[in-house]
């Protein structure tokens, strides 16, 4: 009696598999890209400095309410503006690797996002 060999399914695992992954791609570049243009915002000093970011980590606006700005004080203010600022590019970078995580389903491959 001859041993029978399997046929290989090896080609369309790998097409199944590489299709897959261009999907999972698409679908991450078309996440970033929306997650890109979302904004962040948060505040310091009981909402005495306001800040607003955009996902790709750059910052859109900072509002600051005339009383806080004390020419004798500057350091004050600038605390303020940093502590909104880094609040805010922390939400944003929060929400994307959140957002990856959840698409990739835990996924974690270096340099895919």
């Amino acid at each position: 009696m001859k041993a029978r060999v399997p046929q290989s399914r090896g080609p369309q695992n790998l097409q199944q598999i590489a299709k897959q992954a261009q999907k999972l791609q698409e679908n991450m570049d078309a996440l970033s890209k929306e997650l890109d243009e979302k904004e962040y915002t948060a505040t310091s000093g009981g909402d005495a400095v306001k800040a607003t970011v955009l996902g790709k980590m750059e910052i859109k606006s900072i509002e600051i309410k005339p009383e806080v700005v004390d020419p004798d004080d500057i350091e004050m203010l600038s605390d303020l503006v940093m502590g909104a600022v880094n609040e805010a590019l922390r939400a944003a970078a929060d929400d994307k690797s959140q957002q990856m995580e959840a698409l990739s389903g835990g996924l974690n491959v270096p340099g895919l996002f």
